[in-house]
């Protein structure tokens, strides 16, 4: 990522260099988007080491949620600030358009750059196509957990579709002569910025707020402890993530009536070994032992969601 973070920063003076000497409202918009992104590297590698900091008395569950908070200001600033200038100068060059200078500067900032952020996009595609198991690609964005990951990957798509808009737009100013095009493709950069900014607050405000483990880990989860002969049910199964790979599961269960103290300390102890060996990434488990009771009609254990 620190590679990334200063081909970004070398990419958007490139940008802000060639859109003073064109006068390209789409080059402005992509220099704008390029400086966002490497403030926004910068602002994960930062959550990511604060996220890496043990527990202490004031965070006895560790520190790991931070990573999320700074993963949602980064859909902030994607927003306000990519999407909010490039939307604007769109605006302003189809009130005002006036014809781009040297276009030839364009295409050669712009291609360069398609292929810089074209190759750091697969990197980052082929690393999410490894993490996502047997889902489909837009459930596995939806229920990943680790924002240094999904955030990665949307802001490169982003980049390259921004890209690919922009020199199809200055193109199409100067083959058509209508500087307006131009304006055009800055509102079209603004509107894919916008519309990625607010799919990470989505996906990051989840997260802050407490989501629940993966469908299928909660599951396996149930299915160990329901195997154990010392547990008659499972009753209540409840987690939520601490941070991408740090899941805490509170369960209660109902033990056999014929297992003395010590057994059920035995049971306990061998529940919280077999779900540890199955899923490393559940670091706190809590078992409560507790008479099973019917649930009303239409309770579900919210935490699954």
């Amino acid at each position: 990522m620190l590679a990334a973070l200063a081909g970004n920063g070398l990419i958007a003076v490139t940008k802000f260099v060639a859109a003073a000497m064109t006068g390209s409202s789409a080059m402005f918009s992509e220099a704008v988007h390029s400086s966002v992104d490497t403030g926004n590297q910068a602002l994960l590698l930062h959550g990511m080491r604060r996220a890496g900091r043990p527990p202490d008395r004031a965070h006895p569950f560790g520190h790991g949620r931070e990573i999320y908070f700074w993963a949602f200001v980064v859909a902030i600033m994607l927003f306000a600030t990519g999407a909010g200038v490039s939307l604007y100068e769109g605006i302003v060059k189809i009130r005002h358009p006036t014809p781009i200078v040297s276009p030839n500067v364009n295409y050669i900032v712009l291609a360069l750059a398609i292929v810089f952020e074209s190759g750091s996009w697969l990197i980052a595609f082929r690393e999410f196509r490894a993490r996502k198991g047997r889902r489909g690609y837009l459930a596995a964005l939806r229920l990943s957990k680790d924002p240094s990951l999904f955030t990665v990957l949307m802001e490169d798509t982003a980049a390259v579709t921004g890209l690919l808009i922009a020199l199809v737009g200055v193109w199409l100013a100067e083959a058509l002569a209508m500087p307006v095009l131009d304006g055009v493709a800055s509102v079209l950069i603004g509107l894919v910025l916008a519309a990625v900014a607010v799919f990470l607050a989505s996906e990051t405000k989840g997260l802050l707020i407490g989501e629940a483990a993966a469908p299928e880990v909660i599951a396996d989860v149930r299915r160990l402890a329901a195997e154990d002969s010392g547990v008659e049910r499972v009753n209540e199964l409840l987690t939520m993530h601490l941070g991408p790979r740090d899941v805490l599961l509170n369960l209660s269960a109902d033990f056999a009536d014929t297992l003395t103290a010590a057994q059920v300390e035995d049971t306990i102890a061998r529940l919280d070994a077999r779900i540890r060996a199955a899923h490393p990434e559940i670091r706190r488990i809590f078992v409560e032992a507790e008479r099973w009771r019917p649930r009303p009609a239409g309770a579900g254990e919210g935490a699954e969601g």
